[in-house]
């Protein structure tokens, strides 16, 4: 058998969370059917979406700084997110590892859970955002027609957006999955991360159509970083380097977070059927 060692030349060129990356990718494209399955059911609900969106539009124009194309737009956008961001929940195996034991061999590999299963899920977001999330936003634009960002710095400032979103609902799921080393079973925190990630990210509506002190209090929580801040980074409505820091903080916190939750379960886990 040929020898498969990697040479030092190739660990430079492709270092190791790169090459998890890559893994993470691989790994959800030999389930293309679940996702063209996925990029089907977006593609239904968004237009139901749409249809509803572009009624409550023509009552209340320009509701929320929308017109009836932003409202549409944001509609097959945050369509487009649900695979990539995992608003749904899930994503993880950390909650099963830990379930079977395999969680021990993950704490004492002489790499970090954390940026481990980061670079597989960034992986798992790529693969998920061209299969199931962009078909949605161009039959959007087939149909209804969406706004297209008019210049490279607005795509530029999108994808940047897209990217620390990604990062923010990781961090989120991360410690969802976490949780599990101490509540043995994380169904109701499943849930709960649920409600909260589908309210308030701005998965359901423009988070910008709630009135007041709830409104702020809405955009200032970490999960409008997911959904509604790259959103409007897509609209050309945010303002491009405060909304880019926002979500560079809540990704920093809650990685931090998960950070310490990881080094705690080192020294303290409950393995079932380790």
């Amino acid at each position: 058998m040929r020898n498969r060692a990697i040479t030092p030349w190739r660990c430079k060129t492709f270092p190791l969370y790169a090459r998890l990356v890559r893994y993470g990718f691989r790994k959800h494209a030999t389930y293309v059917w679940a996702a063209l399955a996925g990029a089907f059911t977006n593609s239904v609900f968004g237009i139901l979406r749409a249809y509803t969106l572009i009624a409550l539009w023509q009552a209340r124009p320009g509701l929320a700084g929308y017109d009836i194309t932003d409202a549409i737009t944001f509609c097959f956008v945050t369509q487009a997110f649900i695979g990539p961001m995992q608003l749904f929940g899930g994503g993880l195996a950390i909650p099963e590892r830990i379930r079977s034991g395999d969680i021990a061999l993950d704490l004492v590999r002489p790499a970090s859970l954390q940026l481990w299963t980061l670079a597989e899920d960034v992986g798992r977001a790529a693969y998920l955002f061209l299969v199931r999330g962009i078909p949605p936003m161009l039959l959007g634009a087939a149909i209804f027609g969406i706004h297209v960002p008019a210049t490279p710095g607005q795509w530029l400032a999108f994808l940047t957006g897209f990217a620390i979103a990604v990062v923010v609902s990781f961090a989120w799921r991360y410690l969802v999955a976490l949780s599990v080393c101490w509540l043995l079973d994380d169904r109701g925190v499943a849930v709960v991360s649920l409600v909260l990630s589908t309210f308030f990210s701005g998965m359901m509506v423009p988070l910008h159509l709630f009135p007041g002190w709830f409104g702020d209090l809405a955009l200032a929580l970490p999960w409008a970083a997911m959904v509604q801040l790259p959103t409007d980074l897509y609209l050309g409505n945010a303002p491009v380097l405060e909304t880019l820091a926002f979500q560079a903080f809540w990704a920093v916190v809650l990685l931090g977070l998960g950070a310490l939750g990881t080094r705690a379960i080192r020294h303290k886990v409950v393995i079932q059927g380790g």
